[in-house]
C-alpha cells in the first residue's frame, strides 16, 4: 500500500535570496505538516480515527484520574466546543466515560474505559513505529543533533518572549 500525503508545501513559497532564518522556518513548517499528515491518514486508514481523537486519548493515557474538560481544553489547545464534540464520539465508542467529580458534583472528569486503554494501547505502539519510521532517514545521532538544536532554539524563543509575557500579566 503506498501513502500518498497531499498537503501544500510551505517550503516552496521560500526563495534563496530570503534570510535563511525564514528559509529553515518554512523548512521546519514542511517537515512538521508532512509528520502531522502522515499520520493523521495512517490513524485514519489503519484505526478509523482522527489525530484529535487520539491526542484526547493520549492526554487521558497520561492522567489516569483522569481529566475534566477545560484541562482538556487547556492541555490540547482547543475550545472547550471541539472537546465536548470529542468526548460525546469517544463515548458513543465506549472508549472514554465522564464521572462526577467528588468534589464538585456539577462538573465530572473524562477517562479512558478499559476497552479505551486496550484501543489506545494498540494504537500508540503503530503511532511510535509510524514516528521512528519517518525519522529514520536520521541515523541516531543527527537525530540527537537536531533535537537539541532545535532545543536551543525553543530556550531562545522562551527567552525573547519572556519579556512580552511579563508585560501581559496584570
Amino acid at each position: 500500500m503506498t501513502l500518498i500525503v497531499e498537503t501544500q508545501d510551505q517550503e516552496l513559497r521560500a526563495h534563496a535570496d530570503q534570510h535563511a532564518s525564514l528559509r529553515l522556518w518554512l523548512r521546519l513548517l514542511s517537515c512538521t505538516t508532512l509528520v502531522e499528515e502522515t499520520i493523521r491518514q495512517k490513524l485514519r486508514e489503519q484505526f478509523n480515527i482522527t489525530l484529535s481523537r487520539f491526542d484526547l486519548m493520549a492526554q487521558l493515557e497520561r492522567h489516569k484520574e483522569g481529566l475534566t474538560m477545560g484541562e482538556l481544553s487547556r492541555r490540547m489547545m482547543v475550545s472547550g466546543g471541539n472537546i465536548t464534540v470529542i468526548v460525546d464520539q469517544l463515548e458513543k465508542e465506549q472508549l472514554v466515560q465522564r464521572q462526577v467529580a467528588a468534589t464538585d458534583r456539577r462538573s465530572f472528569r473524562v477517562l479512558l474505559t478499559a476497552s479505551g486503554r486496550k484501543s489506545f494501547a494498540r494504537m500508540a505502539l503503530a503511532h511510535e513505529r509510524w514516528v521512528v519510521d519517518l525519522f529514520s532517514g536520521l541515523d541516531e545521532r543527527a537525530q540527537e543533533q537536531l533535537n537539541q538544536l532545535l532545543g536551543h532554539l525553543k530556550a531562545g524563543i522562551h527567552r525573547q518572549n519572556a519579556p512580552l509575557i511579563a508585560k501581559e500579566k496584570p
